[in-house]
């Protein structure tokens, strides 16, 4: 599943909601990638570095490069510590990276970085992000750009949702069942329909990803063969059956669009 998430390079965009949360699967993402050689970049917005960073392993955390904005998004201590010019300058500096080779840039989220910057700004500043192979002239599959947006869809309305849907190569909803969490993805290849795909998974403590088959349907009841069945006619007002008079008294009445030698 992780595989086929980050096949496509662009924009990987990850919806959660307050009932089924989404850095579990961002970071099984950054683990995959940082795992395949890349360079990994991640906007830090919401958790601290230390936090974001619990679960991974030494080798994991070795290979991360983190831009801290949690601490001080506005530069206020104006200690140095932090990155200047704020969130959007942040995004210019990723978009401006010189290396080469596949990369990975993890946004943690896309709805701190919505409430911080104009909408108009950030969709351009992703769509240069997630194009930068193309604007290179360069679509090899080594010289990807990925990038794994956290959206918290229930903070905001139609307008940004469907914006930012659009600027996705892949479209990741988190949803679920009795427990289980469930991806349903929309993939959009360039010149094909779009695919839709929907995944039962579990993410174990070290951020792999365990596909599942889906919780078990609930039980349907069974009628018990010991319980004689109730007839729904016995408490009736009336009579659903004629009697012999009734049914030869039906028999022999001539309707009206009915030809018959009385009428003749």
């Amino acid at each position: 599943m992780l595989e086929s998430l980050l096949a496509l390079g662009g924009l990987v965009l990850l919806r959660d909601s307050v009932e089924w949360e989404g850095r579990s699967l961002l970071k099984a993402l950054i683990k995959k990638s940082a795992l395949c050689g890349e360079q990994v970049h991640i906007l830090g917005c919401e958790v601290s570095e230390e936090e974001f960073r619990e679960g991974f392993d030494s080798n994991i955390n070795s290979r991360l490069v983190y831009h801290d904005l949690f601490r001080d998004p506005l530069n206020w201590s104006e200690t140095g510590e932090t990155l200047p010019g704020g969130p959007l300058e942040a995004l210019r500096a990723l978009c401006r990276r010189t290396h080469p080779g596949p990369v990975t840039i993890a946004l943690d989220s896309l709805s701190w970085l919505l409430l911080h910057l104009p909408c108009t700004t950030l969709c351009q500043t992703l769509h240069t992000l997630s194009h930068q192979d193309s604007c290179r002239g360069d679509s090899s599959p080594g010289e990807q750009v990925h990038v794994l947006g956290l959206l918290h869809e229930e903070l905001h309305g139609p307008g940004p949702l469907g914006v930012l849907s659009s600027l996705a190569q892949t479209e990741v909803t988190l949803s679920g069942a009795m427990g289980q969490a469930s991806a349903h993805v929309l993939y959009r290849r360039p010149q094909q329909r779009p695919t839709h795909q929907t995944q039962w998974f579990s993410i174990l403590p070290d951020f792999s990803l365990e596909l599942q088959g889906g919780p078990p349907l609930e039980p349907q009841p069974y009628p018990d063969p010991r319980v004689p069945s109730m007839d729904p006619t016995t408490h009736l007002t009336f009579n659903l059956r004629l009697s012999k008079k009734e049914r030869e008294a039906k028999d022999s009445l001539t309707l009206p669009f009915q030809f018959s030698s009385e009428k003749g």
